[in-house]
């Protein structure tokens, strides 16, 4: 909360020593040090490859993005390159068992009623309706992917 303020402060201060240095060809740094470049270290936090300790719990990893730019894709992508690092959560449904599907392969098929009461009992990490049916990934089917050892990949689409 606090680094919003700052950051636009930091944009703000940027635009003033540029537009001040086409007229004056003294740096930025001496004309507004304490605006410019005081608050570099603030916004930003340096990016550094992840390392896990071996102890550490694997994470969890979602992929938030519109329908159509293509996370789907990129978490099978993702799962497809290391299926023994990477596994996507099986999610639930209140929709029909097709006769090809397995429950607990594709989807964990429950009641309406089941699915709502762990809606409310806060057990579904995320949920939503699609052509009249609930669709939503437990908190317990992140926990399954995580207690074989591989890191969960969710993708979610933006309510």
């Amino acid at each position: 909360l606090m680094s919003l303020p700052l950051t636009a402060g930091f944009r703000r201060s940027m635009r003033l020593c540029r537009r001040k240095s086409r007229t004056n060809q003294q740096s930025c740094h001496a004309r507004c040090p304490s605006s410019c470049y005081s608050t570099l270290a603030a916004p930003y936090e340096e990016v550094v490859r992840y390392q896990r300790h071996p102890a550490d719990r694997n994470r969890l990893i979602i992929l938030v993005g519109p329908a159509g730019v293509g996370v789907n894709e990129l978490r099978r992508r993702l799962i497809a390159s290391n299926p023994q690092e990477f596994q996507s959560a099986i999610p639930h449904t209140t929709r029909v068992q097709k006769s090809y599907e397995m429950n607990g392969r594709e989807y964990h098929y429950v009641s309406k009623e089941t699915f709502e009461n762990m809606v409310y009992s806060h057990r579904m990490l995320e949920y939503g309706e699609y052509k009249g049916y609930l669709y939503g990934t437990s908190i317990d089917a992140v926990r399954t992917v995580l207690d074989e050892g591989k890191i969960c990949v969710i993708d979610l689409e933006p309510q």
